[in-house]
């Protein structure tokens, strides 16, 4: 299996509950997992793009401004009143230069094993359902923001994806539909 289907195999947080459950669960775990956790799914943005920043890259702006590891896009993301206010909470303490979300070996930031270990203890421990990984953050983003706008042009411009089939199968909408259409079918 190519880690583009492994990718592809995990799933959204379909479940607001449980999102909070999960939010809650880590509270208590870690602050630092908590904010992870809380920023991917606010931010839109790969696993791989959020780890490598630093607190300088989000503490005084309105846009967070990266350049996507997997396709070398500069992609340029509103930081929404809600994540600023967990930023603000989240790096009060921390040096500029510092990273965001800093290994306790020190000097780098978490690996991405690591945090894939976060949010699958979490979603383990808080009974979620489905295959969970790094990219259900992202995925989880992309399910909300389609199922609260239904604007899927829009996410696919914010994703990057190529058209919006691509978009609405990365964030099993598809799934969705094809369910719910034939639980009420029959002949």
């Amino acid at each position: 299996m190519t880690a583009r289907h492994g990718a592809n195999a995990v799933e959204p947080i379909r479940d607001l509950d449980k999102i909070q459950e999960i939010k809650n669960y880590l509270l208590a775990q870690s602050y630092r997992d908590y904010f992870l956790f809380v920023f991917g799914i606010n931010s839109g943005l790969r696993i791989s793009d959020i780890l490598p920043l630093r607190v300088l890259d989000v503490k005084y702006t309105k846009h967070l401004k990266v350049r996507e590891k997997k396709t070398g896009n500069a992609r340029k993301i509103i930081i929404t009143d809600a994540l600023r206010k967990e930023i603000e909470k989240y790096t009060k303490n921390f040096a500029d230069s510092d990273y965001l979300f800093p290994s306790r070996k020190g000097g780098k930031p978490i690996h991405r094993v690591q945090a894939w270990q976060i949010i699958n203890d979490a979603a383990k421990a808080c009974s979620v359902e489905g295959s969970i990984g790094t990219h259900t953050l992202r995925k989880t983003f992309g399910y909300h923001f389609y199922q609260r706008f239904k604007d899927v042009a829009m996410l696919q411009y914010i994703f990057g994806h190529s058209s919006p089939s691509v978009t609405l199968r990365y964030i099993g909408i598809n799934d969705d539909m094809v369910n719910k259409a034939l639980e009420s079918f029959s002949l």
